[in-house]
């Protein structure tokens, strides 16, 4: 083996070991913990307003949009899809990689385990009596009124799984489909980490000071 074939494989596996032990990370493909959930959903994220190309967030209109959004059980219009996705920018949030059975909304068996885990931590004191902004994305396949309507199914199918089985308050979590409006890698857009379920704690920071 040439040398320099050596050092680029020393390389290659030093990156692997320092992302493998980045605290509230998993390997793709891997369930999520429910302390992971948690730190992440906890997290102050630090935004520039300089380098943001956007205005100051109105404190008081995002409040008092989160509160008409909280308990709906209709669809979000465009309109507000598009707010809810403004305000959840700067928000503390994750993505689930969760599976689904073929063209359907019914959980895989082997993402229960994450989903599990998002319903234990939605319980914990940091982040009890939050509101959660539920996401379902797709990939670019198919037509776009489809995968509007198949991410939504999904997002209804995570919110109705951890209310039943773990008690979470209904008008604590919103679910919102975007379809393939905002992939996660543009660059590749029919990769599997596009077909996400994207969880944000729209209260912020401030469910750790309750």
């Amino acid at each position: 083996m040439s040398q320099k074939l050596i050092s680029f494989s020393a390389i290659f596996l030093l990156q692997i070991a320092n992302t493998a032990f980045l605290p509230g990370l998993a390997a793709a493909g891997e369930n999520l913990t429910e302390d992971q959930i948690v730190e992440a959903l906890t997290a102050k994220k630090e935004v520039s307003r300089q380098l943001v190309n956007r205005p100051r967030v109105d404190t008081a209109a995002e409040s008092v949009f989160l509160e008409r959004i909280r308990g709906l059980e209709r669809v979000l219009t465009p309109e507000e899809r598009e707010e809810a996705a403004v305000i959840a920018k700067d928000k503390p949030q994750i993505d689930l990689e969760i599976t689904f059975e073929y063209n359907s909304a019914e959980i895989n068996s082997k993402s229960l385990p994450s989903v599990q885990a998002l319903g234990r931590a939605l319980n914990t004191p940091d982040l009890k009596g939050s509101t959660f902004l539920v996401a379902g994305h797709t990939d670019a396949a198919g037509r776009d009124s489809y995968n509007q309507d198949l991410s939504e199914r999904r997002a209804v199918s995570i919110k109705r799984y951890v209310v039943e089985k773990f008690g979470i308050p209904s008008a604590g979590l919103v679910t919102v489909g975007y379809g393939k409006t905002k992939l996660k890698d543009p660059a590749h857009p029919f990769a599997d980490v596009n077909r996400r379920v994207q969880v944000s704690n729209m209260s912020g920071a401030m469910a750790a000071s309750k």
